[in-house]
């Protein structure tokens, strides 16, 4: 029985944490999942970044005296891509922690469809429009032009 090689299980890991995160940003209704489900599917793909980079019979990237000149070494600019797609990622998570606690204060819920409701409610209440009325008839106090207006701007 053939054994696939044990790299291809990093893979896998990544592309299973990427998928995982998708599959929780897409079926969670709570908003504070839907973050951590996004902080998953970073990780997934910060590991999917560090072993394209990564070769299995390299050494780190650090010219030693001594070393033999036809050294292979791990390519570097991934490693540093994911270092700063962690700093960025954890400046986003914290402001998206911060807008979310502001949700919640704000609104008393995280869920996504209580708070589109509300949000619908707050939206009608500043346009003007009644919850009772038409999706087509004009938002605010404007008025309905009559039908023979309409046929002579055509």
């Amino acid at each position: 029985m053939n054994q696939l090689p044990v790299e291809y299980l990093f893979f896998v890991g990544a592309i299973g944490l990427v998928g995982i995160g998708v599959a929780g940003m897409l079926l969670c209704r709570n908003l504070f999942r839907v973050l951590l489900a996004l902080v998953i599917a970073e990780a997934g793909a910060n590991l999917l970044l560090v072993l394209t980079g990564y070769r299995w019979d390299a050494v780190a990237p650090i010219v030693l005296p001594g070393m033999p000149a036809g050294t292979t070494m791990v390519d570097p600019v991934p490693q540093a891509l994911v270092l700063t797609a962690i700093v960025i990622g954890v400046g986003i998570q914290a402001f998206a922690v911060a807008v979310l606690i502001k949700i919640q204060h704000g609104y008393g819920s995280l869920d996504r469809r209580s708070l589109a409701a509300m949000l619908d409610r707050d939206m009608n209440e500043l346009a003007g429009v009644g919850p009772g009325r038409s999706p087509e008839a004009p938002a605010g106090k404007r008025p309905f032009p009559p039908p023979e207006q309409q046929e002579s701007r055509s």
